[in-house]
């Protein structure tokens, strides 16, 4: 039997049964606290805190990923649109110190204000740590395998 792998998200570790997508140099993770279904992230496979951080060649790969992993979840999640959002630096909103991009479905009407999807990502207002709870590990495995079908992957070299 082999060893679970994890991989860091800032100071997280997240086990590989929530990973669905993997490139050279990305993730597409699932959510422990989404805001709608199918909210999820694309994270930089180094650990990094900021966009400037990036090379060029991260920051390309984190653009595609994120499109790839756009068009699977709002299909999959039946959303007709994606907001597709980076929270740069702790003053931006972002929780955890590691580039990452959350990707969530939208639906008309699913928020009557459009803009107040950004609310629910702010920490801020204390959202993220109060009014949702967070997802059962088998909860978060079964959507990643769902996810997963979707995607050729990256083989680790």
């Amino acid at each position: 039997m082999s060893a679970l792998r994890f991989y860091s998200f800032g100071p997280h570790k997240i086990p590989e049964s929530q990973v669905f997508y993997r490139s050279k140099f990305c993730l597409g993770l699932v959510n422990l606290k989404p805001i709608t279904s199918g909210h999820v992230l694309v994270i930089t496979k180094r650990v990094v805190p900021r966009m400037r951080d990036l090379t060029e060649e991260e920051a390309e790969d984190m653009m595609i990923s994120a499109q790839k992993v756009g068009r699977v979840v709002e299909k999959f999640f039946k959303g007709t649109s994606l907001t597709m959002t980076i929270q740069d630096g702790p003053q931006a909103g972002q929780t955890v110190p590691h580039v990452h991009m959350h990707v969530i479905p939208r639906i008309k009407g699913d928020w009557a204000n459009n803009d107040d999807i950004y609310d629910a990502l702010d920490s801020k207002k204390g959202v993220d740590n109060d009014e949702r709870k967070p997802r059962t590990t088998e909860e978060m495995k079964q959507e990643a395998d769902q996810l997963s079908i979707f995607f050729d992957q990256y083989k680790e070299e």
